[in-house]
């Protein structure tokens, strides 16, 4: 049986001076989406997280055909979502030991990472299913986007929700992002109520 390293909620890359690099995409056409203004939050969230220096994130926004594909591919679960998040975890299997790890082998030099910029994941969002289900979920489709792309975000950066605990801590942790971040103020009565079920 192989024991799974525990996940630190720590920026994979937290070094130097410098804004992450968040690269947005608008794949789809059924939905208005404001790439500066989401480009903007991710940005945010992951300042807010501690995550600063060369490092890279890229939002796509795509369509529910294209979504239930990566559902179906990477989830192995019918129709499509609202987001998925793709970690790159390359960083985390250099350090590893043993058999099939990754090494510099030995007449390789340590490699400098400080020229190149740790490449964070992906997050996929499909605006068409976020904005069926805001009403019931977020509030409103704009709360509904920022909330999604906020998990998404933390995600790839290792959060998760598989209980209680991790669930409430990854629920406290997109409050106080989109509280500062999206809203400037507190979360909205309906957002609040989703949140408290």
């Amino acid at each position: 049986m192989t024991e799974s390293r525990p996940r630190i909620h720590s920026p994979r890359r937290a070094g130097g001076d410098g804004v992450p690099e968040v690269f947005c995409s608008d794949e789809q056409s059924g939905s208005n989406i404001d790439l500066p203004r989401w480009r903007q939050l991710a940005i945010s969230a992951l300042l807010h997280e501690g995550v600063h220096g060369a490092c890279e994130l890229s939002v796509f926004f795509v369509d529910e055909p294209t979504m239930a594909d990566l559902n179906s591919e990477h989830m192995g679960k019918v129709g499509p979502t609202d987001v998925l998040a793709f970690p790159l975890d390359a960083a985390d299997m250099i350090d590893q030991q043993g058999p099939g790890a990754l090494s510099r082998g030995p007449a390789r030099p340590h490699p400098d990472n400080d020229d190149v910029p740790t490449l964070l994941g992906d997050v996929i969002l499909c605006p068409i299913v976020a904005e069926r289900q805001a009403s019931t979920h977020a509030g409103n489709f704009d709360d509904e986007i920022a909330l999604l792309l906020v998990h998404g975000i933390l995600h790839v950066l290792g959060f998760d929700h598989h209980d209680e605990e991790t669930k409430t801590v990854m629920r406290a942790r997109e409050l106080a992002i989109l509280t500062e971040h999206h809203w400037a103020g507190p979360a909205p009565i309906a957002f609040r109520q989703e949140q408290d079920e």
